[in-house]
């Protein structure tokens, strides 16, 4: 199968909402709430990268993600650069990304332990539209009122160090080991490569762009590929593409936008393909 419909899984979180928008269905008031949708595969299988919906309430944890090499030393697949394209935000609504000093690691762990990382983290207002990629050894946090998509390497390594008191498991030695105590310096600066056409980030371990002046074509850039629609929809051989969903692309396919629609597209490593419609 060219293009597989990508299958959504609903992740409780304590920093979650239960008014979650109209695509993924209601939440119960005596149920948990849902911070996160993540799309997987329904076969089974597990590819480079995965696509997740976040909602937010509260402040998530202030945690960090090792690289490549730290995590696979530590038996893991690969580590997690991730990168987030805000899609609402409320008035208030904030994401926390690096420091705002550059401090030692000691200094860091001390602050963990006591609480004055909250003051430490530079707390940036949010609004739909920005993105931001975080690679792997980034100290961040994402604030209440947001709803956002999240592109990370594909997989579940998450070191807390600061979780405002709530009762779950911090990893202060492994976070501390590969966090950058520094303020954060954006890797990529997004731009236009042709019209309607904008690359969000380039590697090292994912492009991400979002397509506004669609068409139709044959979508073919030689490695899988992730379409996210944000709003509209389309074609994928057939297949009806809707904004709430993912799919994943594993070979070429003939694919049709309908006008007026607003797309992610990702795929892994680095360097942006020339064309991908052809």
């Amino acid at each position: 199968m060219t293009v597989t419909r990508l299958e959504a899984k609903r992740v409780e979180k304590p920093w979650g909402r239960r008014d979650l928008p109209a695509a993924f269905g209601s939440v119960d008031e005596t149920g948990e709430p849902v911070g996160e949708v993540w799309f997987q595969d329904p076969r089974g299988s597990e590819p480079e990268l995965l696509v997740k919906y976040l909602f937010t309430s509260e402040r998530l944890s202030i945690q960090v993600h090792p690289d490549d090499e730290t995590a696979r030393a530590a038996g893991y697949p690969r580590g997690k650069d991730e990168a987030w394209v805000v899609l609402r935000a409320e008035a208030d609504a904030e994401i926390g990304i690096g420091l705002r000093e550059a401090t030692s690691p000691d200094d860091l762990r001390e602050a963990a332990v006591d609480g004055r990382i909250e003051n430490m983290i530079d707390w940036r207002p949010a609004k739909a539209g920005d993105t931001y990629y975080s690679p792997a050894g980034t100290v961040h946090a994402i604030g209440p009122g947001l709803v956002l998509i999240e592109v990370q390497q594909n997989v579940d390594l998450t070191y807390r160090l600061y979780d405002y008191g709530r009762p779950r498991e911090l990893h202060l030695e492994e976070g501390i080991a590969v966090s950058k105590p520094e303020p954060y310096v954006a890797p990529f600066e997004p731009y236009e490569a042709a019209p309607g056409r904008e690359i969000l980030a380039d590697g090292p371990a994912f492009v991400l762009e979002r397509w506004t002046a669609l068409a139709a074509g044959r979508l073919d850039v030689g490695k899988p590929v992730w379409i996210v629609p944000v709003s509209g929809g389309g074609t994928a051989e057939g297949e009806k593409l809707e904004a709430g969903k993912v799919w994943l692309v594993e070979a070429a396919a003939e694919v049709e936008f309908e006008d007026g629609s607003d797309v992610l597209i990702a795929y892994p490593g680095s360097g942006v393909a020339g064309t991908l419609l052809t």
